[in-house]
Formats: C-alpha cells, structure tokens, sequence
C-alpha cells in the first residue's frame, strides 16, 4: 500500500533463534523477508555475552528496537542426536529441551544437573518492537505472572508516527490457556483502555490462544490475519495473532515456514 497513511506490521515468535533440538535457522532472513514498517518480536533471545537476536535484526535491516524481558533462562546448543523433525518427542520431564526458562520458577535438579543444561547459553526471552517509523513514546504494561507460567507478562507499547499522526503498536505474548490466560486478557484489555485509549491501535503478539476467544476476550478489536500459524512444519491451529482498532485493514497473511516452530504473519494497515 502506498502513501504516508499505509504501513505494514508484522509479528514473529523466533523460539530463541534455534529449532527444538537447538540448531540455528535463518531468522534474520526470516524477518528481512517481511518487509514490515513495524515488526513485533516473541521469544527474541538476548544473551549475556553479545548482541540479540532484535538488536542484530534492527540495526542490520534499518530499525529502531524497544525490546522488554519476560524471563531469563538458557538456549542450548545443538543436540548431536537431532534428526529431520523439528524437536524431539515433546516430554516436559526430559532434560532433551533446547530452551529453558528458570527465572520465575526453579527447574528440577535433574535438569540443572545435566550437561546440557550446563553447557546452555545464559541469556533473557524478551519481547521487542522494530520499527522504521519515528518513534514518539513507549511504555511496559505490566501483567504480572501466573503461578504456572514461567515468565512474567507484559506489553510493550509504542507509539509510532503514520500520516502525522500517533499510533501505538502493542506486543505481547500471552500465556498459555491451561495456565489461566483468562486473568491476563482481562488485565491487558482494561490496561489497553486506559494507556491506548479508542482510537487507532495494534497488537501484533503470539496469543497462545485460537481466534474467535480472542475476540471475545477483546471486545472493540478486529483480526487482520486469519490463517492457520502453529505449529510450522504442519499447521492446524492460529495462536499468532495482528488485531485492530480504527485502522483500515488492506490483507492478512500468513507467512510460509521460516524456521520457528510458529509461522510469521503481516497486516497491510491504513488510517481512515
């Protein structure tokens, strides 16, 4: 879409920049290949020791970041016993993970204890925003942690320039619905009312939870993308969600498999 009153918002969950077995993919191309004005990031891994994965997306593409943490934890390396599958066999008592978040509640000791926790790469999951739009202000709503989740929640909003005018884009990444994401969603639609106001908005965020809830669940806002984005390599489900609020909407889409276990998803947006 053309002109100053058109952009283009994008989300993507990079799972830590690594498959389940902790091998790399291409995320930087991944997102390169977006092409987004605004991108919003989940699970953008930071480590300890060097730049992160938002920081080296932004400044080799052209982007300001605001990034928030969620949690720290470890990204492993990867498994020498990885075969064509995505991940191993899903089993949370396993020690065979490649991303471990240990901040906001402890892990067992027979994870702890084992080599591959040892030798995995201390770092933060973060949530972020890139854009190539002028930035006019930000702000964390605070969300709080529900007592099985292993990070705490929050979304980063930040208000960008459209057209002369202010529009904030909002990410997150919501906890998963057998953790009671319920008390979550009430929270970030009050928060939303107060911080965001009624008038054009975004959230670009993984919502771990299907459609038709998320609407209910946020009563005012509309989906630009619908299509099915989890898990990757055979998708039966969307958990990765763009909605709207006074914003034209000019096509949703969702992107092929870029290496995540979750498919990258954009909005053609304008402002009335």
């Amino acid at each position: 879409m053309g002109g100053t009153s058109q952009f283009v918002v994008a989300s993507f969950n990079l799972h830590a920049g690594v498959d389940g077995w902790g091998r790399p993919f291409d995320w930087l191309e991944a997102c390169r290949a977006l092409e987004a004005d605004v991108l919003a990031l989940q699970e953008s891994w930071r480590p300890d020791d060097g730049p992160g994965l938002a920081e080296t997306i932004a400044s080799t593409l052209g982007y300001e970041r605001h990034e928030h943490s969620l949690a720290s934890g470890r990204v492993a390396r990867p498994d020498p016993r990885a075969d064509r599958r995505w991940m191993p066999s899903l089993d949370w008592r396993s020690v065979n993970h490649s991303l471990y978040l240990d901040s906001e509640r402890p892990l067992s000791r027979r994870v702890t204890r084992s080599e591959r926790f040892r030798l995995a790469q201390p770092g933060s999951w973060d949530i972020a925003v890139l854009t190539r739009l002028p930035v006019v202000r930000t702000e964390v709503i605070e969300l709080g942690r529900l007592w099985r989740d292993r990070a705490r929640r929050a979304a980063l909003v930040v208000w960008v320039e459209v057209g002369g005018r202010q529009v904030p884009v909002v990410a997150t990444h919501m906890p998963h619905l057998t953790y009671g994401s319920p008390l979550h969603y009430r929270r970030l639609a009050g928060a939303l009312d107060r911080v965001v106001g009624a008038g054009p908005a975004v959230v670009a965020a993984d919502m771990n939870l299907w459609g038709p809830p998320v609407r209910l669940l946020l009563p005012g806002w509309r989906r630009a993308v619908v299509g099915k984005t989890w898990p990757s390599w055979r998708p039966h489900s969307q958990v990765d969600h763009i909605v709207v609020r006074g914003l034209s909407m000019g096509g949703g889409e969702v992107r092929p498999d870029a290496g995540s276990d979750h498919r990258p998803i954009l909005a053609r947006l304008g402002l009335p």
